[in-house]
């Protein structure tokens, strides 16, 4: 009981100092608010501490917004327009978060795809962003023939091109997944994303998913966001998440309804223990 008072005095205090750092600094406040999406991911290192308080009290106060189709087309107006801020702030996350928490899934992977008798030559990873995980996978498998990462944001790719310039085996693409897929796409491939598809519409990911399934032999493994509320064994339908917001999808089910099967799932709090990390690996064969 005495840490729990201690917790919420300790956040009160925070929520007031904010409150009054953002009344007393309009113009850093709005600085600081240009963009939803990047106000709710704002790398703190790079941030001071009235920066970060600020913060916190501006994330609070974000409307809410409830149409799916809105939220939709926000998220992905940023992602083809102002992503490559972001993905600046946030690239230690692939050296703190990525590589100790999620890489066990690939460890899977190598021993899903030694079972097969058919040989997988190509990876797509959508939402490719930095590029940091396609690098990184191109050397954790380095029989794959092709990496190639596709992202809604062109200067994001170019950026991508001129950093992995040494590296042949990747190819970087701007385009919308859903169109890459149905003119380029093909069997015996492995499609990976990572915390990309909680930004398409339930509709969308289920389409985009059975569109996958029609290219011939597939392995699709995704490491996605979870609400903590967000019971997947009984409520099937996605959900809000988050304060972007982006949505919190039923993976298993969407892709059992695709007419994949599931070679692994499971979950990790996320977030200081608030949300879930969820992976899936799955097949159509």
């Amino acid at each position: 009981m005495k840490n729990r008072l201690k917790s919420l005095l300790i956040r009160s205090l925070t929520a007031t100092l904010g409150n009054f750092l953002v009344f007393i600094q309009p113009k850093k406040a709005r600085e600081l608010a240009k963009n939803r999406i990047t106000l709710v991911h704002k790398n703190k290192k790079h941030m001071s501490i009235a920066e970060r308080l600020m913060r916190a009290a501006l994330v609070r106060k974000l409307e809410k917004i409830d149409d799916y189709n809105t939220i939709a087309e926000s998220n992905r107006d940023f992602w083809i327009n102002n992503a490559t801020e972001l993905f600046e702030e946030t690239e230690d996350g692939f050296e703190t978060n990525f590589l100790p928490k999620s890489t066990f899934i690939f460890d899977l992977l190598k021993n899903e795809i030694a079972d097969q008798t058919e040989s997988f030559d190509t990876l797509v990873e959508i939402g490719t962003g930095n590029g940091n995980t396609l690098n990184y996978l191109s050397s954790a498998f380095p029989a794959l023939k092709r990496l190639i990462g596709i992202d809604l944001s062109p200067d994001q790719i170019e950026i991508n091109k001129r950093k992995f310039k040494g590296n042949n085996r990747l190819e970087f693409v701007a385009e919308d997944a859903m169109e890459w897929v149905k003119e380029h796409g093909h069997g015996n491939t492995i499609f990976f994303s990572n915390e990309s598809l909680e930004y398409f519409l339930e509709t969308q990911l289920q389409g985009f998913l059975n569109e996958v399934n029609q290219l011939g032999k597939i392995i699709f493994i995704t490491i996605e966001p979870n609400g903590h509320y967000h019971d997947l064994s009984t409520t099937p339908h996605s959900q809000l998440y988050g304060n972007e917001p982006s949505f919190s999808h039923n993976y298993p089910l969407l892709f059992k309804n695709a007419g994949f099967k599931l070679w692994h799932f499971s979950q990790k709090p996320w977030i200081g223990g608030f949300d879930m990390q969820t992976f899936v690996g799955a097949k159509n064969f």
